[in-house]
Order: structure tokens, then C-alpha cells, then sequence
């Protein structure tokens, strides 16, 4: 069996084409469609006539503000980027007033208008209260900023918010969404080719050489089932890797759980593709069945758009059998909605007992088939 497994491996580094190709696409498509899931700031350029302004309140709370990033520049550069198109609008602060510079005329302008209202409001409310405190002297003032500053920060209660959603409800994230969908679909792929050897060595009487030697017939299926899993899981791996540690994807810390998740479908997935070697007769009416398979499993499944927006009972009933539907409702359960694994226990179980049916049935027709 050992020998049987390093052999698949050396012909897999020879030929990793297949490998490499459905990884590149699933990271594509999931990237092109889904984005990045990563939220950016619009930059908003400012400069002020007063250096006191960038550190009073309103420069505090325009550098904590999370929708816009304020570019502290000179009255030059923030033309210069208005000229050249580099951004939508600048402001111009002053001691009790602002300029907004309109470059593009856009629904940002007024949004962050509102914005750098707010925070010379705020200035106001706080020179109310240094005036309504007596203080006459700048320390004085000073302290008394920093005294309401500390109080801020310090509140004395503290007011915690809540949402709900009815039981029908469901919550779509697209990038989350896209790249599970694609990665479930391109490995079907990616394991049914490195499991389809199984039927051209059979055909080319390979298999009926090998049983003449020692080695017995379960470590052939064991070694090529095993090639098939790792082949498939390392296809996973990669993927989840590259959106969460170079495209930057949050997992809502899930990652690892969604690894190990994984290993189920990838399971089902080794499974079917055993199903569909046994069923076929040759490499091309498997290479006909496969996309077949692969694309309604995928559509039916909800890996291309969520299930929940599906009505037709046909398509439902369709996608109980499906491992696609599973392996998404896991993983959304897991990342998405933040399931306990105790509530995933079902869609794990389902995946578990559709990959010990279809490896029964489909070694048991390969067996009686004599292929």
C-alpha cells in the first residue's frame, strides 16, 4: 500500500497541472466575484490654516472617524489631488468653520460634510463647558479638557445593543459566500480526475498485475482513496490560506474549525467520485458525466447563490441528496452564523453517511462488474 501511495505522489509531482489550474480557478473566480471582503476607507485630503485645529477636538475625532480616512496635507497638495482627479473632495479647516472643495460632485460630499459638522459641534459643547467651568487660565482649560476627555472614556454606564431576526431570516456574505461555493465546486474536479485512474488502470489490466503481488486488493483502494483525500484537502488548504492571510479574509476566527469541517466533504466528495468511476465504462463517458455532475451539484447546492432565496420544490428535494448543500450549510453555519459544533453535528453526519454509502456501492459495482 505504501509503495501504491509514493508512486501516486511522484506521478502527481510530474503532472500537478490539473492540481494547479482548478486551485488557480477557484481562487480566481471566488476573488473576482466575492471581492476581497475587506472594507476601505475613502481618503479625504484636509489641510487646515491653524495647526491648533489638527489637535483640538475636531482633528481627534476626524482621525478616529472608521468611514473616511482624513490626509492631513498642505492647501497645495490637497489641489494638487483635486486637479488630478486623485480624489472626489477636500476641506479646508478654520477656526470656526470649514470649506468643503468639490472635485466630483458625489454622495460622499455630503455624507462626510455631516461628519465635519458633527465634530465642530462637539467643539462647541466642549468650549461651552471649559466656559461654564471658570477656568481663566490656559492650564486651567487644559485640565479641564482633560478631565472631560478622561469622563468620555470613563463613561459611567455603559449601553449595550442587540439585534434579532426571525427563524426564516438568513444572512448573506458574498465574499464568504463565493469562496466557499467555488472551492466546494472546483474540487470535485480536482479529486474525481486523481480517483479516474482508478478505472484506466482496471481497463488497462494493471490492477490484475498488482494482485498477482503481494499486495492485497483493499490497500489498492485504500492507497488510492487516501492519494484522492489529501490531494483534495491540500486543494482546500491552499485556498482558505490565500484569502485569509494574503487577501484578508475574516473567517470571524473560524478558520481552523473550517479546515477541519472540510475533511467531511472532501470525504463525500472522494465518495461520489468512487460512484461515478464504478457507473461509467470509459474515460470518456466519464469526462462527459463529470461536469454534468459537478455544475447542477453546484447550482442545486446553493455554492453559486444562497439556497434560501430557491422556492421550487423540485430543486429542494433535489439538494437533500447533494453533498454541496451540506458542505455549504456547515461552513455557513460554522463562520457565518457562528454555530456550536453540536448544531453542526447534522450536515457532518449527513456528509459522513453519503461517503460510506456511495464507497460501498460504487467499489461493490466495480467488484461485480469485473472492470
Amino acid at each position: 500500500m505504501i509503495g501504491i501511495f509514493q508512486a501516486k505522489i511522484k506521478m502527481f509531482i510530474r503532472n500537478p497541472w490539473v492540481f494547479i489550474i482548478m486551485t488557480a480557478m477557484s481562487i480566481g473566480f471566488a476573488w473576482i466575484i466575492g471581492g476581497t471582503g475587506a472594507y476601505t476607507a475613502i481618503t479625504i485630503p484636509v489641510y487646515t490654516t491653524s495647526d491648533s485645529i489638527k489637535n483640538s477636538v475636531i482633528g481627534d475625532i476626524l482621525d478616529d472617524t472608521d468611514a473616511y480616512n482624513f490626509e492631513w496635507l498642505t492647501e497645495e497638495e490637497v489641489i494638487d489631488k483635486l486637479s488630478s482627479n486623485k480624489a472626489e473632495v477636500g476641506v479646508a479647516l478654520h477656526e470656526n468653520d470649514f470649506r468643503i472643495i468639490v472635485g466630483v460632485e458625489t454622495p460622499t460630499s455630503k455624507i462626510m460634510e455631516q461628519t465635519i459638522e458633527d465634530a465642530y459641534a462637539k467643539k462647541a459643547q466642549f468650549e461651552q463647558i471649559v466656559d461654564a467651568s471658570g477656568a481663566t487660565t490656559v492650564a486651567e482649560k487644559e485640565a479641564v479638557l482633560d478631565e472631560l476627555q478622561l469622563s468620555l472614556e470613563s463613561p459611567v454606564f455603559a449601553i449595550e445593543s442587540s439585534s434579532f431576526r426571525g427563524t426564516d431570516a438568513f444572512i448573506s456574505d458574498i465574499t464568504i459566500h463565493t469562496m466557499f461555493g467555488f472551492t466546494l465546486f472546483f474540487v470535485i474536479y480536482t479529486i474525481a480526475y486523481n480517483v479516474l485512474p482508478i478505472l484506466v488502470e482496471k481497463k488497462e489490466g494493471i490492477w490484475d498485475r498488482v494482485i498477482l503481488s503481494p499486495v492485497k486488493k483493499w490497500e489498492m483502494y485504500i492507497a488510492n482513496l487516501v492519494y484522492s483525500f489529501l490531494v483534495g484537502y491540500l486543494q482546500v488548504v491552499i485556498i482558505f490560506s490565500v484569502f485569509r492571510f494574503v487577501v484578508g479574509v475574516d473567517f470571524h476566527g473560524r478558520f481552523i474549525e473550517t479546515l477541519l469541517l472540510m475533511m467531511t466533504y472532501v470525504f463525500a466528495i472522494v465518495a461520489l467520485s468512487i460512484l461515478l468511476t464504478a457507473i461509467v465504462k470509459t474515460v470518456a463517458q466519464f469526462n462527459a458525466i463529470l461536469p454534468i455532475i459537478a455544475v447542477s451539484s453546484a447550482m442545486i447546492g446553493g455554492a453559486y447563490w444562497p439556497i434560501e432565496i430557491v422556492e421550487s420544490k423540485l430543486l429542494l428535494g433535489l439538494s437533500k441528496v447533494n453533498p454541496v448543500t451540506y458542505g455549504m450549510e456547515m461552513l455557513n453555519g460554522a463562520v457565518v452564523y457562528q454555530y456550536p459544533l453540536e448544531e453542526l453535528l447534522f450536515p457532518i453526519s449527513i456528509l459522513l453517511i453519503m461517503g460510506v454509502v456511495f464507497i460501498g456501492v460504487g467499489i461493490h459495482l466495480m467488484e461485480k462488474r469485473h472492470i
